[in-house]
């Protein structure tokens, strides 16, 4: 009697959270995401999970917000190149430094991964982890993308937002695992996602800690230390939460292995891969793009179970109003 009690008091609760994904529209991959929320969630459901074992990672860049024409993190270290181009007058002649101060991103991607990780290094470190983020933060409160002339931080994905809030009312933890750096995540993830700093695991530079200084400071040096991204991912979650995830949410080949082994564990399980199919609202990529690529994912997700939402059908609003 008092289990039927308490069920009688949960469903409606229930109910009540799932209504608040409003921009998902009544479709197959809102309804598996509600019903494994729901499964895991109930007590009395054969698929419980304890609170403390209910986590969910969300990939960042193409997930929660978007990444087109260029991630985001990349802009900002283009301006940051720029901004420091006085103090290394060579730059002006030296590639991909040259083309990041002329603003030519063709010339940028034609460097490669080893052009832009030399911009990263370059433009992230020689400071210390709070002036970094002081950085970021600073940039992020005023510079606008490209082509929507948005915010970057208004680029996140209404639906997105919705369905963070739809978990954490759900007793879900909620981790943030991206490809990009962790601390330039870090400098927007709890005003714009509501996921704690230290919720938030990426790719890390290599850092030092100094007190040569009055104030002893860690020091952000001109090296990666942990590419988060493929394989490092369930690497990185080890490291950082130390535990498997119940449910793993991407948009790339970059995410296929958090995706995999987060599905592989024991008891239900929820994978989830964004496809960005909205040229309209958004972009429409997937197995040509030279930003999150999509291709294995897609072949192999529907044989792996994983639920592949569609943008332009699933969501009524891509962006906030």
């Amino acid at each position: 009697m008092r289990a039927l009690v308490f069920l009688c008091l949960l469903m409606p609760a229930l109910a009540v959270q799932a209504q608040e994904l409003s921009n998902w529209r009544d479709s197959a991959s809102r309804s598996a995401i509600v019903e494994f929320v729901e499964a895991v969630s109930r007590e009395d459901s054969p698929d419980f999970v304890p609170a403390a074992e209910r986590i969910a990672v969300f990939d960042n860049d193409g997930t929660l917000w978007a990444e087109q024409p260029a991630y985001f993190q990349l802009f900002f270290a283009l301006d940051r190149v720029r901004a420091m181009s006085a103090e290394h007058p060579d730059w002006r002649t030296r590639q991909p430094f040259k083309a990041a101060i002329e603003g030519d991103l063709e010339a940028v991607a034609a460097t490669g991964l080893e052009g832009v990780l030399q911009l990263v290094t370059a433009s992230h470190s020689g400071m210390s982890s709070e002036q970094f983020s002081e950085q970021a933060a600073a940039w992020l409160s005023q510079a606008r993308h490209p082509q929507s002339g948005r915010l970057y931080t208004q680029m996140v994905y209404q639906p997105m937002l919705e369905l963070l809030g739809y978990l954490r009312a759900s007793g879900f933890t909620v981790f943030i695992v991206s490809g990009g750096g962790a601390e330039f995540v870090r400098a927007f993830s709890e005003p714009v996602y509501g996921i704690p700093r230290n919720q938030v695991v990426g790719s890390t530079i290599e850092m030092k800690y100094d007190d040569s200084a009055e104030q002893p400071f860690v020091e952000r040096l001109p090296a990666i230390a942990f590419v988060n991204d493929k394989a490092g991912k369930p690497v990185g979650i080890q490291r950082h939460i130390g535990r498997r995830p119940i449910a793993a949410f991407g948009n790339s080949d970059g995410d296929f292995e958090m995706l995999a082994w987060t599905t592989a564990g024991a008891g239900r399980r929820l994978g989830v891969l964004l496809h960005h199919t909205d040229a309209e609202r958004e972009w429409a990529y997937d197995r040509d793009s030279h930003i999150g690529k999509l291709s294995r994912g897609l072949d192999e997700g529907a044989a792996r179970g994983w639920v592949i939402v569609d943008m332009k059908k699933d969501w009524k609003a891509v962006f906030p109003e």
